[in-house]
């Protein structure tokens, strides 16, 4: 099957992650310069892009980058929401969100994932 017939035919729950992680991946790479280059954004969003293409392929490492960017994410929203204390409200809700976000595509693949047979 080629792959524009796979994505015809995927329904959006299979889609969802991949376009989460992928539009996550892209604005942290956008959000890079205006931020002065820290390298914990690049490499965040770096890692993004990757586990959407390892989700997409079904690739057995992806599940493994899916827990590690769920350590990342919710350690990089808590601490810009601990630092901002809420005087910027649109960069506190998007922390938020994107915090929400994470939790909630981790679960949905760690729910969907088949065990490995022995």
């Amino acid at each position: 099957m080629s792959f524009a017939y796979k994505l015809k035919t995927a329904d959006f729950r299979a889609l969802a992650p991949v376009v989460f992680y992928g539009v996550v991946g892209a604005i942290l790479l956008v959000l890079l310069p205006f931020a002065n280059f820290p390298p914990h954004i690049g490499l965040t969003g770096t890692l993004s892009l990757v586990t959407a293409y390892g989700i997409l392929k079904k690739r057995f490492w992806a599940f493994w980058l899916v827990l590690a960017l769920l350590a990342v994410a919710t350690t990089i929203s808590l601490y810009t929401l601990s630092v901002i204390a809420f005087t910027s409200w649109t960069v506190a809700i998007s922390m938020i969100v994107y915090a929400i976000l994470t939790w909630l595509v981790t679960l949905h693949i760690i729910l969907k994932r088949k065990p490995r047979e022995a």
